[in-house]
């Protein structure tokens, strides 16, 4: 089969790499803008930027194999087959992907309003369902224990103010303690 190289996995990995980097810089510009706190060990910035630095890593590696791919790529290698379309249509799982885009989006609207707590567990609790946990005990508990313990640590260990929302009564309750 002979496939052009544009149309190939590694070219669209190339792609997907470049899109990456442009959005890395554009999260990493965005975190510059979080309000600093005052007093505080780590700033609110700080966590975003690890993970931007994190993913801009193996974005470079990415980058740097699809352009070595491409320069010397044979018949034979698994990334010289053409790339899959990104049909929602088609397939359930890019279908699914999109929906936890938008899901991550209503995530980011509903932040501040309803508070870091609520949200989280919202949001986890139906990535889980998504992927396949179904039984409601473990879906319900990790969706809510872990947004409330990660809370706590950010909250009383780092000193970094999340928004609560409609709990801010859980962080008067924890100032009291």
């Amino acid at each position: 089969m002979d496939v052009k190289k544009a149309q190939t996995k590694a070219f669209s990995n190339l792609i997907a790499s470049l899109v990456l980097i442009a959005f890395e810089t554009w999260a990493w510009v965005q975190s510059g803008k979080i309000k600093v706190a005052k007093n505080a060990a780590v700033q609110p910035s700080t966590f975003p930027r690890i993970m931007i630095i994190g993913m801009a890593v193996f974005t470079a590696v990415l980058l740097i194999q699809s352009i070595i791919k491409l320069a010397a790529m044979k018949p034979d290698d698994p990334l010289a087959r053409r790339a899959e379309t990104l049909d929602p249509f088609r397939d359930k799982g890019v279908a699914a992907a999109l929906f936890v885009i938008l899901l991550c989006c209503a995530y980011v609207w509903l932040f501040k309003g309803l508070g870091y707590v609520v949200v989280s567990f919202l949001l986890s609790g139906i990535i889980m369902w998504l992927i396949g946990l179904r039984k409601p005990a473990p879906l319900l508990l990790i969706s809510a224990l872990v947004p409330l313990g990660m809370w706590l640590v950010f909250y009383k260990f780092l000193s970094v103010n999340i928004p609560m929302g409609v709990l801010q009564f859980l962080r008067d309750l924890v100032d009291k303690l």
